[in-house]
């Protein structure tokens, strides 16, 4: 298990007051940010919302319009990429085509004169770990594009850097591989101790990896939080409709309440509470375990509840058309007003 950073240590990234522009386009627009050592931090957000230019500043390949960045509390400023302690996973993957791709992920390691025996012990424990042993020998141009990536992401972590910066590491990665490399990577943050900051547009894989995820948009910070605090206290629409299904209703003063496809309730009979609202069926989708139900108010906003198996039995075989109740708690419900 890795050591946890004291009160009075300062935090591995700060990020005082960061600005760039590419022309007369802001990518970051004065973001300060801090990420505790060990952290598993993600930047989310769409495309274009300077999540990538963010990742490059810390690593020093963008230099601030203006503000600052420190790592372990020493400014960074001015200083060149192989002067910080991080190292950096490319999404295009930056192999060398004439190294094999056991050289290729030992190349950093040879760089820093390490024993040859250190260096092959430790480049077979990479690529061990994304089931590449047997492709040591191959050149990069005789792999696929996700053997590639694979190969680019055991580079990165080879060097046991103090921090990891991830741009999208495992888009190019089928679903088991790519469930089983999330799993090895937060349990090398449990490890080791690294500090992991990875930028991804997958919302899930965020929330499944993150201790802490950062929500930009327009190149601004919208929210930072724990997994569980964007998901369940979103403090706008937009983080609430990023993170999972919402189903927004909106209310008088710009007010508009939140609540998730799974705590709605629905029920062919009128419950003896508050917040009921008759629907219609449109549409049922099975998940193998849960069934996503669409219906439509008598407004005609669209609604989703999300149903175990154990509910729809109880339910009944439900048709399109069928009329229903919709239901929650009021505790399940979220107030947001921007």
């Amino acid at each position: 298990m890795m050591d946890r950073p004291s009160a009075s240590a300062p935090p591995a990234i700060r990020i005082e007051g960061v600005t760039k522009s590419f022309g007369s386009v802001p990518a970051v627009a004065g973001v300060s940010l801090d990420i505790a050592r060990g952290d598993f931090f993600c930047l989310v957000g769409a495309s274009g919302s300077g999540k990538t230019t963010l990742l490059r500043l810390i690593a020093g390949f963008e230099t601030p319009d203006t503000g600052r960045i420190l790592i372990d509390g020493e400014d960074m400023t001015g200083r060149p990429p192989y002067g910080r302690p991080v190292n950096m996973m490319f999404q295009s993957y930056a192999l060398f085509p004439h190294l094999s791709v056991a050289d290729n992920v030992g190349f950093g390691l040879r760089e820093e004169r390490r024993p040859r025996g250190e260096i092959r012990d430790r480049v077979a424990a990479a690529l061990d770990l994304f089931d590449m042993g047997g492709f040591a020998a191959r050149k990069p141009h005789q792999l696929s594009g996700g053997q590639r990536q694979r190969v680019a992401l055991a580079r990165a972590l080879v060097k046991n850097p103090k921090i990891l910066l991830l741009d999208e590491p495992l888009a190019a990665l089928d679903k088991k591989l790519r469930e089983k490399a999330q799993l090895e990577l937060v349990a090398l943050r449990e490890r080791v101790g690294i500090t992991f900051v990875m930028v991804t547009h997958d919302q899930e894989e965020a929330m499944s990896m993150a201790t802490h995820i950062a929500l930009m948009r327009n190149g601004a910070l919208c929210q930072v939080g724990t997994p569980r605090q964007l998901y369940d206290a979103p403090q706008s629409r937009f983080a609430a409709d990023f993170f999972g299904t919402a189903n927004l209703f909106d209310e008088a003063e710009g007010r508009t309440v939140m609540v998730r496809p799974e705590q709605l309730s629905v029920s062919r009979e009128r419950p003896a509470r508050d917040n009921v609202l008759p629907a219609a069926l449109t549409n049922i989708v099975f998940l193998g375990n849960a069934y996503v139900c669409h219906f439509a108010l008598d407004s005609g906003q669209a609604v989703q509840a999300r149903l175990s198996p154990a509910d729809m039995a109880a339910l009944g075989a439900l048709n399109a058309g069928d009329r229903v109740y919709l239901s929650w708690d009021p505790a399940a419900a979220r107030v947001l007003t921007s």
